[in-house]
């Protein structure tokens, strides 16, 4: 069994401490019409070169996983070449966002068939002309539930995940909707193991948890860090729950971070968050810094009695589980 990654295929072995979900550069639709959103491409990649391997020199990284939907600025090129330079694995995905922030119009007119031929040629074949092929299929849902033309997406999904054998990585919005993008892809043929539900630490209530992992997935607690969304404090009360009650072979640990962003951010951004943003950038702490999961994280977890096995189990048996498309074992 092998993993895609932009840089050709890798044995199961060679993942190693792996960061299920995190973005190198986004750029949303419309970013590139603003005079002021600039793009130094050699500055970018010296950076997220230093960032990369700073991870794997620091604390053993050896494979970053960069889900970023087709049109939020992906560039196989770009990803392949910090890969080449970093040395560090990167695998990248085919699938589009959530329809209230993407669904490009072109591609809402299209059919179910014919958007799975997209996501499969992108695995078979590889993006547009850059030889990069997909290691893993994107799938986003919005909230409080998955839309019409969303449901579309992830029958597209299930028929290139069947034709492939790649797993589903997923974006659910502020904690919504997991149990029914897991419904949806048991309607569509695909196994509960090969798919990992995203950000479900956006949501605080342990019971929805419990409903994610019994139903088969492995579950995203992969905005760590992400403060405004929720207190780590409550992911990592959430996470030791889910381990105490034998679910460790489940948990993907991950940040959503990225490097570089386009222009100015899909929302806005309050006066004293920018004056914040731009005090951590002028010493090189924006955007914040991968290592966030081990330096800050990890320490939260042994607070809480989880020792380093239970901790890097969950960053290197779980990811190559997952990739390897190995049945859960019971918990």
């Amino acid at each position: 069994m092998q993993v895609q990654t932009v840089t050709g295929p890798i044995g199961l072995d060679q993942l190693g401490r792996t960061l299920m979900h995190e973005h190198l550069f986004i750029a949303f639709a419309g970013a590139e019409f603003d005079p002021l959103a600039t793009f130094d491409r050699p500055a970018f990649v010296a950076e997220a070169v230093r960032r990369l391997k700073q991870l794997r020199t620091d604390h053993g990284v050896r494979s970053f996983v960069d889900p970023c939907p087709i049109e939020l600025g992906r560039d196989a090129a770009l990803m392949k070449e910090i890969a080449e330079k970093s040395e560090m694995n990167v695998v990248c995905t085919t699938g589009f966002y959530f329809e209230e922030m993407g669904l490009p119009i072109y591609w809402r007119a299209r059919t179910v068939e014919e958007i799975a031929e997209l996501y499969i040629r992108e695995i078979t074949h590889g993006i547009g002309d850059t030889g990069v092929r997909a290691g893993a299929i994107k799938v986003a849902t919005g909230a409080p539930a998955i839309t019409r033309l969303e449901q579309k997406f992830l029958d597209a999904a299930c028929i290139a995940q069947k034709a492939t054998g790649v797993p589903i990585i997923t974006h659910t919005q502020d904690g919504h909707a997991g149990p029914e993008q897991q419904a949806a892809f048991a309607a569509g043929g695909v196994p509960a193991h090969r798919c990992l539900i995203g950000h479900c630490c956006g949501n605080a209530d342990p019971a929805y948890h419990q409903r994610i992992v019994d139903g088969g997935s492995y579950i995203g607690f992969d905005r760590i860090g992400l403060l405004r969304f929720q207190p780590d404090e409550v992911r990592a009360d959430n996470l030791v729950r889910l381990v105490r009650n034998g679910h460790r072979a489940q948990i993907m640990m991950s940040q959503d971070r990225h490097c570089g962003w386009m222009g100015k951010y899909a929302r806005q951004v309050s006066a004293e968050e920018q004056a914040r943003m731009d005090a951590l950038r002028a010493v090189g702490q924006w955007p914040p810094l991968y290592t966030y999961l081990f330096t800050d994280f990890v320490p939260m977890l042994r607070e809480r009695g989880l020792s380093d096995n239970e901790i890097f189990s969950m960053l290197e048996d779980n990811p190559r589980r997952f990739f390897g498309g190995e049945a859960l074992p019971r918990a």
